[in-house]
């Protein structure tokens, strides 16, 4: 795949990176790294990044935006998930998931989505768990640390940099919006830049 094939340039993955991975490399995560650098970081492979993004857009474009739910319990992924639900209506949830979400119907955050989108599935631990035992399918950004076990499709990518996150769910926003054909296939336009998605930084003066 050629650069201008690419959702975006492989310079703009690159400046934000979504291919830095880390020092661990579990098994099943192995088949998305590109390289190792001397320092033992895995490096992802970004043809494979960009594969995944589409279909992940494709499939989640066909399922009604009510029932998919996406979720972040990281801080740095708080943005980059509700400015995805906003500009594709899909239903999210961020900080931390209260137990119950999938479980408990008497929960005032109960729901009973079709498929749940996790930011981090170490971090989202506890989404993910009621998910396994509700039988819901689970799709997930994953870094080279991740273990996959129970997640039904895997987005390889950086999941805990700030500007990565951005980029992969302003990505998937666009995508989706593509797919579900409420945009043209080559616009770029989804009302918000990319860095519109970054969650923001509060100075410490």
């Amino acid at each position: 795949m050629s650069s201008e094939e690419f959702l975006v340039s492989k310079e703009q993955y690159l400046a934000a990176g979504v291919h830095l991975g880390t020092t661990v490399k579990t098994k099943a995560m192995r088949r998305f790294i590109y390289k190792v650098r001397s320092d033992g970081l895995a490096i992802l492979d970004v043809t494979k990044i960009d594969e995944r993004i589409r279909v992940a857009a494709k499939f989640l474009a066909r399922i009604e935006p009510e029932n998919i739910l996406a979720v972040s319990t990281r801080i740095y992924g708080y943005e980059p998930v509700r400015k995805f639900g906003e500009v594709t209506r899909i239903r999210v949830m961020m900080g931390r998931i209260m137990p119950g979400v999938l479980t408990n119907p008497s929960s005032k955050f109960y729901c009973e989505p079709e498929i749940v989108f996790l930011s981090d599935p170490k971090v989202d631990r506890q989404l993910h768990m009621e998910a396994i035992k509700m039988g819901v399918p689970v799709m997930a950004l994953c870094d080279t640390d991740n273990n996959v076990s129970y997640i039904d499709f895997i987005v390889p990518c950086n999941n805990k940099g700030r500007k990565s996150l951005a980029l992969i769910y302003w990505l998937l926003a666009r995508q989706i919006l593509r797919e579900r054909g409420e945009i043209p296939p080559d616009q770029e336009d989804i009302g918000y830049k990319y860095e519109d998605f970054m969650t923001k930084i509060a100075r410490q003066d």
